[in-house]
């Protein structure tokens, strides 16, 4: 099963939000990127946490609950935004505790775009 959200890059670029195999969700990577704006562009925390948001909806379309999340892997640009993003993940996911791996990378589609997000669901 795939998931869509009607995002301009799923379309562009021709992928799914998320694609469900079995009792998994898969979710492609998310950014604050909402009605094509992205959001909060001074704001990696709160881009954080509209990304998970992003995210978790399609784990939920995918029949998955934020406690199913396995694994998040984040990608910052800038090495200052690494504990603003760890500070969301923690106050979203701090119970559940998945697998997490955070990458500085050189830039993202959108200059203003200062996190994505990815995450992995999976009904135990």
């Amino acid at each position: 099963m795939r998931v869509f959200s009607g995002g301009i890059w799923e379309e562009k670029y021709g992928y799914s939000r998320a694609v469900v195999v079995g009792e998994r969700v898969i979710v492609s990577g998310c950014t604050a990127t909402v009605d094509g704006e992205v959001r909060h562009p001074e704001d990696a925390y709160r881009q954080s946490l509209t990304a998970i948001e992003i995210a978790l909806e399609a784990v939920a379309k995918g029949g998955l609950t934020r406690d199913d999340v396995v694994m998040v892997r984040y990608y910052v640009v800038e090495q200052r935004h690494f504990d603003l993003v760890g500070r969301a993940i923690a106050e979203v996911f701090g119970e559940v505790r998945p697998a997490c791996t955070g990458v500085r990378v050189a830039g993202l589609v959108d200059p203003k775009m200062l996190v994505e997000i990815e995450i992995e669901a999976m009904r135990a």
